[in-house]
């Protein structure tokens, strides 16, 4: 009977042994066991130990609208940036339009910004009255491409919009040399790339004024919440008054008794916004060192993949924070898999991937502003011709990368350990290796 036994088990041993293996080996879109059943760490995070305090107190003191708790987030956020000076918003998308309005940017205006981006961006310009202009991308950085920019300078052209997408920065010795050479403003999108760097200077505190988000997903989360930055006192006054109606501020000044001294809106923070936003920056160096430790070791893993590309930095980078992780996908090396196809395979194995933007030079916005009353009046209808418009704008390296490669990570994927980035690559490489098998089941 012993001797049966073990003749049994070892007949049975290898087939369960192989079906182990399969389920290893296939795919969990297919039916396999997924690389990854740990959660990844949440986000936002919120300590009540450690973050509750400040905000209880605000919270009971009635005073809830912008006060004391505002004004030192924003000195908080100026020291933490290297700026003079800051003023918050209500929102990332508002210090746009802020920062837009008081560089004189309005009706007429032309402003020079890259399709890769948030649609927060052109939305900003052309609630000032001004028309959006599109750079096409570089792909290897996934920044506006610096060697196109002069090619769309006119006339009207009166500000560059350079977007540090997904925590990289652009190349901002090259825009503020074009800008110099052509008299144009700049104002630095910073909304994913606090604490990033170009020769050891935070962008954000390189063009006339920088703009932030601490929207939730954002690697300082508060619900909502925006700030602009510059060292231009004058410049700063204007943002401080048009953020609070208009009102004397600063150097923005009038007659006693006068009143509200120029256009203006209200874009004022709360003061549990800005509690929030205190809480958050107690761990945001500590949590910003983490990302890029596992980002740098990450993109090492994946540079070894073919068909998977890291972004590119350039050379005058001296830090990073990572909002996103950006790469390439080049379905030739996965057997013809489409990007869309690649990102629910790796989702399927515990690993969430966002397959990036839509080009925001093609959406049906555009052609909703130039219609409306204002734009006809503003400009000559052979700039609200919505086809030549498309023409003039054609970014065909950013079709390219919207429609068939950009991928990311978010950033909470960044704050796992070494065993976490080594599931990335693994379910990767996984993937390639049944990409043709994938491809059958989910695109026939």
């Amino acid at each position: 009977m012993a001797g049966a036994g073990a003749v049994l088990s070892m007949s049975v041993a290898p087939s369960l042994l192989a079906s182990y293996v399969s389920k290893a080996n296939d795919p969990a879109i297919l039916g396999g066991q997924a690389v990854r059943s740990n959660d990844w760490p949440e986000w936002p995070q919120w300590k009540p130990e450690s973050d509750e305090e400040r905000l209880l107190e605000v919270m009971r003191s009635g005073v809830w609208s912008r006060s004391g708790t505002v004004a030192e987030f924003e000195e908080v956020w100026a020291k933490t940036v290297g700026s003079k000076r800051c003023v918050t918003t209500v929102n990332g998308t508002n210090a746009l339009v802020c920062g837009l309005a008081n560089l004189d940017v309005g009706g007429g205006d032309e402003v020079i910004l890259p399709p890769y981006t948030f649609i927060a961006c052109p939305q900003s310009i052309l609630i000032n009255g001004a028309m959006p202009i599109f750079v096409d991308t570089d792909p290897e950085t996934f920044q506006i491409d610096v060697d196109k920019i002069e090619d769309q300078i006119t006339s009207r052209t009166r500000a560059i919009m350079p977007v540090h997408i997904g925590g990289c920065p652009a190349d901002m010795d090259r825009v503020m040399e074009i800008a110099e050479k052509h008299d144009l403003v700049v104002l630095e999108d910073a909304c994913q790339a606090w604490l990033s760097e170009i020769n050891h200077k935070q962008v954000g505190t390189i063009g006339h004024g920088g703009c932030y988000s601490f929207q939730n997903s954002k690697n300082i989360p508060i619900g909502e919440g925006g700030a602009i930055v510059s060292d231009d006192d004058e410049f700063m006054d204007k943002c401080y008054s048009y953020h609070n109606f208009g009102n004397p501020y600063g150097s923005i000044t009038g007659e006693p008794g006068s009143g509200t001294q120029r256009l203006g809106t209200k874009l004022r923070m709360s003061e549990y916004q800005a509690a929030i936003g205190l809480a958050q920056l107690k761990r945001f160096e500590e949590q910003t060192v983490i990302r890029s430790r596992n980002a740098d070791y990450l993109k090492s893993q994946l540079e070894e993949i073919p068909g998977i590309i890291p972004y590119k930095l350039y050379d005058n980078v001296t830090r990073v924070s990572y909002h996103l992780f950006l790469f390439r996908y080049k379905k030739e090396e996965f057997q013809g898999l489409t990007k869309a196809g690649f990102g629910r395979a790796l989702a399927a194995e515990g690993v969430p991937v966002s397959t990036g933007y839509t080009p925001l030079n093609k959406m049906p916005y555009l052609n909703h502003a130039f219609q409306s009353k204002s734009f006809k009046k503003m400009y000559p209808e052979s700039m609200l011709d919505i086809d030549a418009y498309n023409e003039r704008n054609h970014c065909p390296e950013n079709d390219r990368l919207c429609n068939e490669e950009a991928m990311w990570f978010f950033q909470r994927l960044l704050l796992g350990d070494r065993s976490d980035m080594d599931d990335i690559a693994a379910s990767i490489r996984k993937i390639q290796n049944n990409a043709g098998k994938i491809k059958a089941q989910l695109e026939g």
